[in-house]
């Protein structure tokens, strides 16, 4: 399969290397973790000639020996090398038995910069203060964003907007990308999510009814960029036919975002600056998931810029809040530090009762922050009383 640089997640790296936290790669199945490993360990030894890498994939039949926590350790501490700077990168540590012992023990040494990446099963962001009893630090991947879709199509600025609509269906998902017809496509995206339902979820909290939690995931899908509760998604189960205890939904909700298929969005009190601890809105990891699981029924274009544009907030290292202000709510207010943005996101505003709809909550903002209004205008940028108005698929390649 064809490989792309991914500077973004590269740079998060070489922000912590040589740091004390065992560093670890999270992000839904698929999504690159082991790739982004692999390139790391790539770049250190042609930046650093003399770095020794323990580099260890488990999946691999020469490892197989690894797979119990003696084994890994006695390996590792076989190949350190004295007076240089030892990196241990081990992929789909999961596979050997007891490996966080291991860990906890090399990492108690302080000879080793250590990188992991694993099944979600074992290292969900609920586990990894329990699994490590030393510090560490999350690197989070997400799916290919728009801009690493177009560098890995070789789109260019003519084709951008062509580009994007395929983007809406097909996602962030590379291992699809290869397929060049869309069933077969469809059908990869739909095993990664079963393997994740499956795998990840039912086989780790030993669930009973794995049939609710697929049905709870459709619900969310189909229901992107609405205020969702446990009870409601219950009641609706219930009406259909399912004994849905709204204490179980909220399980699977939780369970769904800790393997990174939804993020859930808190609310916002804009005047009162305030968060808010009731509803939220859940967004899925890529919205080429949607499509393969649901096709286009009850299909809402402007729902899903909304899911684009909230993950790759969150991508680009926002704090992401469902805004609320006195009766009207705001798509998104994203917050870095003491940067805030406001942020509204439309399918279209070509008519002008639209536009005045999007508008009308900034314009009641009162705070010198800034204003962004992101549609589909297939235009250059534009000022409405200090409201920047962004076609979409150019903000996400900026």
């Amino acid at each position: 399969m064809k490989l792309i640089n991914r500077p973004l997640y590269i740079n998060r790296l070489l922000g912590v290397i040589n740091t004390p936290e065992i560093k670890i790669v999270t992000g839904i199945r698929r999504s690159g973790k082991s790739k982004l490993l692999s390139a790391f360990a790539d770049y250190i030894r042609n930046t650093n000639s003399t770095a020794n890498i323990i580099d260890i994939d488990l999946t691999k039949l020469r490892f197989e020996k690894l797979k119990e926590y003696h084994a890994l350790n006695e390996y590792v501490e076989d190949q350190y090398r004295e007076g240089v700077s030892n990196y241990l990168m081990i992929d789909e540590v999961q596979l050997c038995d007891g490996f966080e012992l291991a860990i906890n023990s090399l990492h108690s040494e302080e000879k080793y910069d250590i990188y992991l990446t694993g099944s979600n099963a074992f290292l969900l962001s609920s586990d990894l203060a329990t699994l490590f009893t030393g510090r560490h630090i999350e690197i989070h991947v997400f799916p290919f964003s728009f801009k690493e879709y177009c560098s890995y199509f070789e789109v260019t600025d003519r084709d951008i907007q062509d580009a994007f609509t395929d983007y809406i269906q097909v996602g962030g998902m590379s291992g699809a990308y290869p397929y060049s017809r869309p069933a077969d496509r469809e059908k990869y995206l739909r095993d990664v999510y079963e393997t994740i339902l499956i795998r990840d979820l039912v086989d780790k909290y030993r669930l009973g009814n794995p049939t609710m939690l697929k049905r709870v995931g459709h619900y969310l899908m189909d229901n992107i960029s609405n205020i969702s509760s446990s009870r409601n998604i219950s009641n609706v189960l219930t009406e259909t036919g399912m004994n849905a205890n709204h204490m179980t939904v909220g399980n699977y909700i939780e369970y769904l975002c800790n393997a990174f298929v939804f993020y859930e969005a808190k609310r916002y009190d804009v005047m009162g600056k305030t968060y808010l601890q009731s509803l939220s809105k859940y967004y899925l990891a890529d919205t080429g998931i949607r499509f393969a699981e649901l096709g286009k029924r009850n299909m809402d274009w402007g729902r899903m810029l909304e899911n684009i544009v909230y993950i790759e907030l969150l991508r680009r290292g926002y704090e992401v809040y469902v805004g609320k202000l006195y009766q009207k709510e705001i798509d998104f207010v994203a917050m870095k530090g003491d940067e805030k943005i406001y942020i509204q996101v439309s399918d279209d505003i070509t008519s002008e009762a639209t536009f005045k709809r999007e508008v009308a909550p900034l314009l009641q903002i009162r705070d010198a922050y800034p204003k962004l209004l992101l549609a589909r205008t297939r235009n250059e940028e534009t000022d409405y009383e200090g409201i920047r108005i962004v076609d979409i698929p150019r903000w996400l390649v900026e």
